[in-house]
């Protein structure tokens, strides 16, 4: 016994001094931030190794049925975010255990998912069975082989199915995870230690595409290595607790005084009122709600705080510039590399580069900066970023810039800006951390989407097709985008402050 605490003991200090290499760490803050990391890890693992297969089976379904798919990918996040939140507001249940659940909850439809997708397939000839899929490039034999009438609706429905789901997937178990991550964690520890989290999730995403790739014959069946690595999310997601922040502490302190000595009920109520008031929503507490559509909850604490509006604006616009440049980005490729193969691996080039930069400035740069420029500084920084790139496309629309200007732009969001994000959160009530931040990061980010995709369309075709003419059009929304991150940067310090003044 003795040996083994031994050696338990050795193994967390050899993860303490790994640890301290690349971020300032507290020892009560430790067990939260490896936690923390490998729950992301896990998480984007799943995805990415699920990834190629989900598009594998939408590419059967034919390429012209793509934009649909993205549309019921927004009616599906429209209707599963209020669901998503409901589940954090069950009385009996911790916000700890609600999220183990939720992770469970994806692992085991991914289990689901491949017995429909091995029974679907075993309807069609062995071709289908063994996935000999065209590729991507060979435009005429994807038109020439797949498409809805060449298949059963069982085929289908599995294929767009699983298409929706991973993609709730994402949205709901990343920002389920930042909100418990968020609510054991402060401005001050966050600004330390957001970066390396955020670098667990950038390794999750390396691996799994690694995996995925190098496993490709297993076909199905990397549906069921997703759900063992959900299932992992799941388990790790348990020490993500909230011993890790001071304030938090103190919180419960006075709550546990209050509640064992009938003489400071006056106190553990002034504090409770304080925590609301302080961070800037007094609306928004739990004292507001409408008990037959508690399910819509998340929304009504939205619309009933203003700083979580300027949020909820700041996060679609990041979301409108972040597509807009995804469809610049290819339309300047398909023109100037005229190869599918060339295109390609362009593609997986620049998507490799961006990998590399962004887990060395996460390890070593994010914690720092945030630490030193501050919450402002960080969420400003990608929507000036954003405005110089669309300049630059502007005046060279070709894929050298693209490449440049994808990295930059890319870089400068995971490392900096979107950890700055994330601390906008921690100076909101509990609830708002659980309800309100999944509605906002799930239905504001699709709705982003979509309306990106509705303007670049507008555009494109109003202007012939140029990409030179569509940056510009940009330019607007990046303006509106840095006047919002800016008063939203000193609102957030404005209730920090006042946060820890009166903790």
């Amino acid at each position: 016994m003795i040996s083994i605490r031994s050696a338990n003991a050795m193994v967390r200090s050899t993860l303490d001094v790994v640890v301290s290499i690349f971020v300032t760490v507290h020892p009560h803050e430790t067990s939260a931030l490896l936690h923390s990391f490998f729950c992301f890890f896990f998480i984007l693992s799943a995805y990415f190794v699920v990834l190629p297969l989900r598009d594998e089976g939408a590419i059967s379904l034919g390429l012209s049925n793509l934009p649909g798919l993205f549309v019921g990918s927004l009616v599906l996040t429209l209707v599963a975010a209020p669901f998503s939140s409901l589940i954090f507001s069950f009385p009996n249940l911790s916000k700890g255990k609600a999220l183990f659940l939720i992770h469970r909850f994806f692992s085991v439809s991914l289990i689901l998912f491949f017995i429909l997708w091995h029974s679907s397939s075993a309807e069609y000839s062995k071709s289908h069975m063994t996935g000999s899929t065209p590729l991507l490039g060979d435009q005429s034999s994807l038109t020439s082989s797949f498409g809805w009438d060449n298949h059963g609706w069982f085929y289908i429905s599995v294929r767009i199915g699983l298409f929706l789901w991973v993609a709730l997937l994402n949205l709901i178990t990343i920002s389920s995870t930042w909100a418990r991550v968020i609510d054991v964690m402060d401005t001050e520890s966050g600004s330390r230690l957001f970066g390396f989290i955020g670098a667990g999730a950038t390794l999750g995403q390396l691996f799994g595409s690694l995996f995925a790739v190098g496993m490709t014959f297993l076909g199905p069946f990397l549906l069921l290595v997703a759900a063992f690595l959900m299932e992992l999310a799941a388990q790790t997601s348990r020490g993500i607790n909230h011993g890790s922040s001071h304030v938090e502490e103190q919180l419960s302190l006075i709550r546990s005084i209050g509640k064992s000595d009938s003489n400071h009920d006056n106190v553990a109520a002034g504090t409770q009122k304080a925590e609301h008031t302080v961070r800037g929503s007094p609306k928004s507490s739990t004292s507001v709600k409408f008990p037959v559509w508690s399910i819509f909850e998340g929304l009504w604490l939205i619309l009933s705080s203003t700083y979580l509006l300027h949020v909820s604006l700041f996060i679609w616009l990041s979301a409108v510039v972040s597509s807009f440049f995804y469809f610049q980005k290819v339309s300047v490729i398909a023109t100037t590399v005229t190869s599918s193969l060339g295109r390609r691996k362009l593609f997986a080039q620049i998507n490799s580069f961006i990998a590399v930069f962004i887990l060395v400035g996460q390890l070593s740069l994010t914690g720092r900066i945030l630490t030193v420029a501050g919450v402002t500084t960080a969420i400003c920084s990608t929507p000036f970023v954003g405005l110089l790139n669309l300049v630059a496309l502007a005046v060279w629309p070709n894929w050298v810039m693209v490449a440049i200007c994808e990295t930059l732009r890319k870089v400068v969001t995971y490392v900096v800006t979107r950890p700055g994000r994330e601390l906008l959160f921690t100076v909101v009530s509990e609830d708002e951390k659980y309800k309100a931040k999944v509605c906002i990061d799930v239905l504001v980010q699709r709705l982003g989407d979509a309306a990106a995709a509705v303007i670049y369309k507008m555009l494109f075709g109003t202007v012939n097709g140029n990409p030179s003419t569509v940056s510009l059009y940009g330019l607007p929304v990046c303006l509106l985008w840095i006047v919002t991150a800016f008063s939203l940067g000193r609102r957030q310090v404005q209730l920090s402050t006042h946060q820890i003044s009166t903790t």
